[in-house]
This record gives structure tokens, C-alpha cells and sequence, in this order.
């Protein structure tokens, strides 16, 4: 299965134009495009408009939307939250946790203090970043897959998405704040957002911002800030459970397992406030249980930037908004005034230093921290329990030179179950006494899952630019039956230069944006027959991909996987491969513990060393273990994983040519693969009827050096949609007749609770219904007729490549009207080369 991107052009993102143009509101108005769909063209109107665009990154375990016009997420309805979600996780659960981040520039130029203000709070109204006109306005897609058809060997990640956009396009309207025209700041931002679908990765995106001074003079005391609105809810609950987040700021977190004992995160982050548990107090799918959160990874905080983070609560009545404020004037920004309008305003709380207290502690008295008095009882009791805040997250001061850029790194990442109990809130809230609570709440994913984004960012122990440089790091020492850790200044002496190793901690200062990654996924194939599926793919750049960080080759074996529809939670381990090979674990007599120090040895290569008869499987824990003859180490050996290495069973995954040499470059496949890499594995014993999704994923041996376990790659990145049916090939060699099913149609049938229909439960009944049509040649026209020869549906089947699923089509019973069939008979006409094929078809309601 493809990377669905889903797109958004400018005849459908109407929001921030119909307050600008009123005029072309009626024009823009149109359907959001579907994903499956190229980008359309902008709208051909009398006045040319800028070529906004929004894309959904998807191939990690949570969906976030990117535009071009600097708003992070979505929460405009009108564009459909469920096609481009703020943030969802994990995908297709229909659990929210964002709604949008924008980007705010502020700065001094000629005494003038300007803010640009990307779409999103406390800017709805007057968004004043846009993109450019036609297609150098449009998002670049790119992606590391060689297996995708936006694969670029420039690429970052698994999912790149390119864009730029300035604050001088001449459609931002009048600032009703400052009663005057906006007035750019003259920057131009180039933004690449970053996805990727390792587990360790792939619970965060990075975005990483490019701000250029387009302008003849310098922008004096610049700041960058990320304006947020949570909104943490389940599509069931959108009405009241997009209102109760709670917000707070995670400075740093200890480090287990390591010597450098803190990690400094500066996490700005939401969550719902108590997880929504279902009326018999326990969690269900519309649970909200996880966390989400922005960090600034680059540039750091130090003696001249200050990192900010400033929250507030507005309402209609003035009088009951509020934010934490410190006891220094604050005559731009009176506290009653709901939000931060206005450049003024904007760039007061852009370039305010504080780091405010959690909401949830909004009813405590802060004084003696230097804030000011919490509002009454009954104001700060309900903004403490639970309500949708906004947030600023910014850095400065910068002063950006004509010319220069300002690069400025943001990362989003969630965290899983961060409510551990239904009860907790209920237990333990007291807005009053709010730590009880704190202190039953997990931050502990969400802090590992932002220690690898840091990771991602910048390998700790990795020299990028060759400068000698490879980073921070401690000693980690185990001497003379003692473990302690000594600071990098210290000098080893001698004695201790055997028993002491580099625990790395942080990168060399230069981004590198790259993950350690298992072998790419094989692009899969099928050949489909009655009952049965075939998956074949071709190895070669699984098997012969080199793990950068080691330099070694870094493929351990396949996994076959098949599921019912497209979510990653439902793909089922079918078969597995994997080299026969073992990792080595040593017995360490001075901490007494058991430590891997060789992975991926082949058994081959044990029974050289240790003799043809050496089974390794014989010595397989720390009680059966086996006395080296060369050294004396006391070692055993597990193996690397199943160690299913045999390729000859037919039942299994299996070579399609076992007598191919990897070094005949001729010896290839009609597709010019070389047959030496060539695999299958059959289903059989499949229902025709229904869809299923297979996928072949590839994973490595780990590494000792990083911790990592067994990386392997996502299902999601070639699943493949595909039905046990006669492929294209036979239908129009044999020409097979049409079938069309279910035939007669019965509502009374339930299809969907059977699972036959909207198994994800994504659509209304009405809409999920559908008829099937299977046996059709590549190319073809389906048309559905009244018995009087009114034309119902036309549908336009179009597979000349062929491929998985497309000798089947589908239809949802609605016709070309978007109204839903009545009871009765129809008629069905298939039109190909091939001929035509008719048939009737009874619809009982």
C-alpha cells in the first residue's frame, strides 16, 4: 500500500481567505480533495490567490497535518479534522491531542515593533503568512523508501514534506487591533517537517524552520514563538472533551541507567485532564489517555536566549480570562484582555521571560515565585480542573542581519499512557492541593520518547562534521569489582583505561536528522487466485543495507504479516525468516552481571572457532552456560530471533529461484531483479469477498552501542490491499464473467456487524454501505441503471498497470446525486474492450 498523502488545495482551505477576500468566499467553497488525488490547481479566478496546501504526515504511529502557510494542525471542521487531524493517536483511533500550533515572528525594525502571525490563535482572523502562487507555492514531497513514488536519495526521513512561505504576500488584511494595514517584518521561512516509522522514532515529527531577513535592514531583538491550543477528545466526545485539557512545562527529568543522571527536556505539553474513563470508571476506545508536547531542540537556551513559556485562558467575559503573570509591568498586556492581540501585544508575551506554573496549579498562591495572585476561588478552580488554554513557547532575543537565516528546530512528541488509573482524578484532584495528583501521573514515556528525539536530532557519539568532535559524554567504569562514573575532564590514568568506556549523552552540536533505521521494507507484489494470495518482493536493498552508525551490514531476516483493514494494531504475524545466527552474552566477574558483546554470529561461524560438532544451542543461559577455550570468558548464546532460517519449505517464506547466484548480474527477473533475491509466501484458505492487507516488513540484529532492540520496519510502509479473487491477467485472458455481490443487497443483513462494512467505524451507516463488483479487467466503466434506463452511478475503473485489487471496484450505494437507493431493481452494464456485461441487481431497504 502507498503513503496516502492527503491534500488540500485553496478550492477547498477557504478559512483564512474568506476573511480577507469576501468577495471569492462562494468561489472557494468546494470539497476538500481526496487523498488519493494529485494536487488540484489554484482556482482560476480574476484574482490570483497564493497556493496554500496541506499535507498529513502518516507513516508513524500518530497523524499530524502540515501546511504551507506556518500552522502546524488543523481545526478548521469545514476541512474535516478526521482527513487532516491536528494531531491524532494513534492514527485512525479518532483520538485527538492537538488542535493547532502556529508561528509567530516578532521583532523591532526603525523603532516599529511587528509581529507576523501565522493562522491559529489569536490570529483566525488575520493570518499573515502565505505561500507563493502556483506551483512555487507547493509542499515537496520526499521520502528515504526506495519503494515509494516520491522516493529521493536527498531525502531525510521516510516522509519529508518541503515547503516555503513569507509574511509579504499583499492579502493580509487590516489589523483590527492596531487599526492599521499589517506590515510585514520581511521574512521569508523555508519549513521541512520529518517523519519516520521505526518504533523508537516514531512517536515524533520534527519541523525544522529556515528564517531568512528578506529584507535592507537589520530585525533587532527577534523572537520565534510556537502559539498552541490543545484540545485533547475523542470524535465521540467532541462537544464536551475538547475542553477539559490541562497544560504544563517539563523542565527535565532524571535518567535511569545512565551516568548522566538529568535530562533536560523544556517540553511545553497537553493532555486531557483526567482521561475520560467511561461511566463504570474504566478506559474504552474513546479514551484520551496519552500526552502530547513541543520542545525547541535548536538553538538552545543560554546566557544570551531565553526560552519562554507563557499560557493564558480567554473567555467571552473579559473578566474571566486570565494568565499567570510576574510582578513586572505589564502596561501592553492588561490581564483582563482576552489574549494577545495586536503586534504589540504579540510580541510583549513573545518576549515576556517566564516560565509559567502548570495550569492545574492555577489556584495556588505563587507570590513568593514572583508571580502575581491567582484569580478567586471559583475563576481559579475552574480553569485548575480542566479547560482549553493557549500557549506560547519562544526564544530569543536573535538580531537576524539582512540576508542572514536563523534556523530553529521544533519537535512534537507524544508519550503513551500518561493517565495510569480511571480514578485518579477523582481520587486525588484538589485544585488547591494539585501535586497529589501530579505525583499519580506518568510522564515516563513521553520523557524517553523526547530523549530520542534528541537522539534523532543530533547522534550523541557520532563526529558529523569529521572535526574530531563526536560530543558529550561520561566515563562509565567497572574496576577492581567497583561501577562509577567519572566526568569527561577527568584524564584516565592508566590503571583504569581497560575498565572504562564513552557513555555518550548529546550529539556534536550539528544536526544530523537521522535515525538509526532497520533495512528498508521490500516492495511487495501479489499474484491473486480463488482463495489464495502470493506476496513476492525482492531483497536486494533490504539485504545489503549498511547500518550507519555501526558501518555493518545491519539485515537480520523478513516478517510476513497479514490484517483484516489498515491499522497497525490489527496486522497479525503470519511467518517469519531470519539467518541463523546468535548474540554472544560474556559473564562479567566484577558487577556480577551478564553483558552482550557480539551480535549477529552466524553458527557457521561458531563451529569454525569452536569445532564442526559446537551446538550453540546447547548453551542458552546464564545455568547452561559455556567455558571459551581461548579465554577462559564464561559465555552463552541467544538466538538473534526465531532463527527460522530455512528457505526450502514451500509453506513458508521461501526462495523462488533456491539455484540463483547473488554475483550473476544477468541471471534477473522480467522486472530486472536479480532472481538471487527473489522471495514469496502464499495465503491460502482466503474468503474472496473481503479485502485483506498484507505487508512484508525486514528488521536487524539491534545495537549494543545505542540499547536499541530489534528495529524492524512498518507494516503500514507496503501493506497492500488485496482480494483472494482471479488477478487482472486471468480475468481477461480467460474472460471470466463480472460478479457482483451481495446480490440481492438485504440491510436487514447487518453486513457491518458481520465485518463486512465499516470495520473502522469511520463512517455513518449510510455511507458505509457497499456493493461489490469483482472479475473486472483493468480498464472499464460501470454504470447502474433504473429498469426504465435512468442512469443511477457511473464509476471509472482505471488499473492499465493492473496490481493488487484491480480486478475489483466498489459501490456505496449512492448515486451520482449523493442520494441514498431506494428499495427495488436495477440493472448493471460493465463495458470494456472485452464487450459489455449486464446483469440485474436488487437493492432491499
Amino acid at each position: 500500500m502507498k503513503i496516502h498523502y492527503r491534500y488540500s488545495d485553496i478550492s477547498s482551505l477557504w478559512f483564512p481567505i474568506a476573511v480577507i477576500i469576501v468577495g471569492i468566499c462562494l468561489l472557494l467553497l468546494t470539497p476538500a480533495i481526496p487523498k488519493e488525488l494529485p494536487v488540484k490547481k489554484a482556482v482560476n479566478t480574476t484574482i490570483e490567490l497564493p497556493n496554500m496546501q496541506q499535507l498529513v504526515h502518516n507513516v508513524g504511529a500518530f497523524a499530524m497535518t502540515m501546511t504551507n502557510w506556518g500552522q502546524l494542525g488543523n481545526d478548521d471542521w469545514a476541512i474535516g479534522i478526521k482527513d487532516f487531524p491536528g494531531v491524532e493517536y494513534p492514527i485512525n483511533s479518532e483520538l485527538y491531542y492537538l488542535n493547532e500550533i502556529a508561528l509567530w515572528v516578532g521583532g523591532i525594525k526603525a523603532d516599529d515593533t511587528l509581529v507576523s502571525a501565522a493562522w491559529g490563535p489569536m490570529a483566525y482572523l488575520n493570518p499573515e503568512f502565505f505561500p507563493g502562487y502556483g506551483e512555487a507555492g507547493a509542499i515537496i514531497v520526499r521520502s528515504s523508501l526506495r519503494s515509494h513514488d516520491k522516493y529521493d536519495k536527498n531525502a531525510v526521513s521516510e516522509q519529508d514534506f518541503i515547503c516555503e512561505y513569507t509574511d509579504t504576500v499583499g492579502i493580509a488584511r487590516e489589523d483590527p487591533y492596531d487599526n492599521r494595514p499589517h506590515i510585514p517584518l520581511m521574512v521569508g521561512v523555508r519549513q521541512s517537517s520529518y517523519a519516520w516509522s521505526y518504533d523508537y522514532a516514531a512517536r515524533s515529527i520534527l519541523i525544522d524552520f529556515q528564517i531568512t531577513n528578506l529584507d535592507t535592514i537589520v530585525i533587532s531583538e527577534m523572537y520565534i514563538g510556537f502559539a498552541a491550543r490543545g484540545g485533547v477528545y475523542h470524535l465521540s466526545n467532541v462537544i464536551l472533551g475538547r475542553y477539559d485539557d490541562i497544560n504544563g512545562f517539563l523542565e527535565s527529568a532524571p535518567t535511569s541507567g545512565s551516568c548522566h543522571e538529568v535530562d533536560t527536556l523544556r517540553l511545553a505539553w497537553t493532555a486531557d485532564n483526567d482521561g475520560d474513563p467511561d461511566e463504570a470508571s474504566q478506559w474504552n476506545f474513546a479514551s484520551p489517555r496519552d500526552i502530547g508536547g513541543i520542545r525547541v531542540l535548536r538553538p538552545e537556551p543560554g546566557d544570551s536566549l531565553t526560552l519562554n513559556y507563557n499560557w493564558w485562558y480567554t473567555s467571552n467575559d473579559p473578566s474571566l480570562s486570565f494568565g499567570p503573570r510576574r510582578t513586572d509591568p505589564f502596561v501592553h498586556f492588561p490581564r483582563d484582555l482576552a489574549g494577545p492581540y495586536g503586534d504589540r501585544t504579540r510580541y510583549y508575551v513573545l518576549s515576556h521571560p517566564s516560565i509559567d506554573y502548570d495550569q492545574m496549579f492555577t489556584a495556588v498562591n505563587h507570590v513568593a515565585d514572583g508571580f502575581l495572585p491567582p484569580p478567586g476561588h471559583t475563576q481559579a478552580f475552574d480553569i485548575a480542573d480542566g479547560r482549553m488554554v493557549y500557549y506560547l513557547l519562544s526564544i530569543g532575543p536573535f538580531d537576524l542581519q539582512p540576508g542572514d537565516t536563523l534556523p530553529i528546530t521544533l519537535a512534537y512528541v507524544v508519550g503513551d499512557n500518561f493517565h495510569i488509573r480511571p480514578n485518579d482524578f477523582a481520587n486525588y484532584f484538589n485544585p488547591q492541593n494539585p501535586s497529589a495528583y501530579y505525583d499519580e501521573l506518568d510522564f515516563s514515556d513521553l520523557v524517553n520518547n523526547s530523549i530520542w528525539t534528541d537522539f534523532i536530532f543530533d547522534n550523541p557519539g557520532y563526529d558529523t562534521d569529521g572535526d574530531g568532535f563526536a560530543g558529550r559524554f561520561m566515563w562509565r567504569c567497572n574496576c577492581d569489582g567497583s561501577s562509577f562514573c567519572l566526568d569527561e575532564s577527568i584524564e584516565l590514568p592508566d590503571s583504569l583505561v581497560g575498565c572504562c568506556a564513552k557513555e555518550y549523552y548529546k550529539g556534536d552540536g550539528v544536526p544530523d536528522f537521522r535515525p538509526a533505521a532497520p533495512p528498508p521494507s521490500p516492495v511487495v507484489r501479489t499474484i491473486s487466485q480463488t482463495g489464495k494470495v502470493t506476496l513476492r518482493w525482492n531483497g536486494k536493498d533490504s539485504e545489503e543495507y549498511i547500518d550507519f552508525l555501526t558501518q555493518e551490514p545491519g539485515f537480520e531476516g523478513y516478517r510476513v504479516y497479514m490484517a483484516r483493514d489498515d491499522r497497525l494494531s490489527d496486522f497479525v504475524l503470519v511467518a517469519s525468516y531470519d539467518l541463523d545466527d546468535f548474540m554472544v552474552l560474556r559473564y562479567n566477574s566484577v558487577d556480577h552481571t551478564w553483558k552482550g558483546v557480539s551480535l549477529g554470529i552466524t553458527r557457521d561461524s561458531l563451529q569454525k572457532l569452536y569445532g564442526s560438532g559446537f551446538d550453540p544451542d546447547e548453551y542458552y543461559d546464564q545455568f547452561n552456560y559455556f567455558l571459551d577455550p581461548h579465554t577462559g570468558d564464561i559465555l552463552y548464546f541467544k538466538p538473534q530471533d526465531w532463527n527460522q532460517s530455512d528457505l526450502s519449505n514451500p509453506l513458508g517464506i521461501h526462495k523462488i529461484y533456491p539455484n540463483a547466484s547473488r554475483d550473476d548480474n544477468a541471471d534477473v527477473t522480467v522486472e530486472g531483479n536479480l532472481r538471487y533475491y527473489e522471495y514469496e509466501y502464499t495465503f491460502d484458505n482466503l474468503q474472496p469477498s473481503v479485502p485483506y492487507y498484507f505487508a512484508v516488513t525486514a528488521f536487524n540484529r539491534g545495537s549494543f552501542h545505542r540499547s536499541l532492540h530489534i528495529l524492524e520496519s512498518s507494516p503500514l510502509i507496503n501493506a497492500v490491499e488485496e482480494y483472494a479473487l482471479p488477478g487482472t491477467d486471468t480475468v481477461e485472458h480467460k474472460g471470466l464473467n463480472v460478479v457482483v455481490y451481495p446480490n440481492p443487497y438485504r440491510i436487514s443483513d447487518r453486513y457491518a456487524r458481520a465485518g463486512y462494512e465499516n470495520r473502522d467505524r469511520s463512517r455513518s451507516a449510510q455511507w458505509a454501505r457497499r456493493i461489490h463488483f469483482a472479475n473486472l479487467p483493468r480498464i472499464c466503466t460501470i454504470r447502474i441503471f433504473t429498469v426504465d434506463g435512468d442512469l443511477i452511478r457511473e464509476i471509472k475503473h482505471y488499473y492499465p498497470e493492473g496490481g493488487p485489487a484491480s480486478q475489483h471496484a466498489e459501490w456505496n450505494i449512492i448515486s451520482r446525486n449523493t442520494q441514498a437507493i431506494t428499495t427495488g431493481i436495477y440493472i448493471w452494464s460493465v463495458r470494456s474492450e472485452m464487450g459489455e456485461q449486464l446483469g440485474k441487481l436488487v437493492i432491499i431497504k
